[in-house]
């Protein structure tokens, strides 16, 4: 399953904090009819993720019946992003390893 859509990152200033993007809601009811047979625990699903020329693994977090993606500081330097910046996700669901 893959998605593409925009959205803007922002900052969760939690224990450990973390830049986001919000995956848009008619999107996370598609992830979350088969959140079930990708989750590997806690609700978290693995995804490939691009933005720009930047491409990496990660797991979108479910937050507040959505989920999010979050945003290394790695691919925020390399793509020259800050935060309210307006960015192009590309999302793949990945199978758990």
């Amino acid at each position: 399953m893959t998605f593409e859509f925009t959205g803007e990152i922002w900052h969760w200033r939690g224990p450990a904090p973390f830049h986001f993007v919000t995956v848009p809601d008619h999107q996370c009811q598609d992830i979350k009819a088969i959140a079930g047979f990708v989750t590997y625990g806690w609700g978290m699903i693995p995804v490939r993720v691009r933005i720009g020329d930047t491409e990496w693994k990660t797991a979108l977090w479910p937050k507040d019946g959505r989920y999010i993606v979050p945003i290394k500081d790695a691919v925020r330097d390399a793509e020259k992003l800050d935060l309210t910046d307006v960015v192009t996700v590309q999302l793949e669901v990945l199978s758990p390893a």
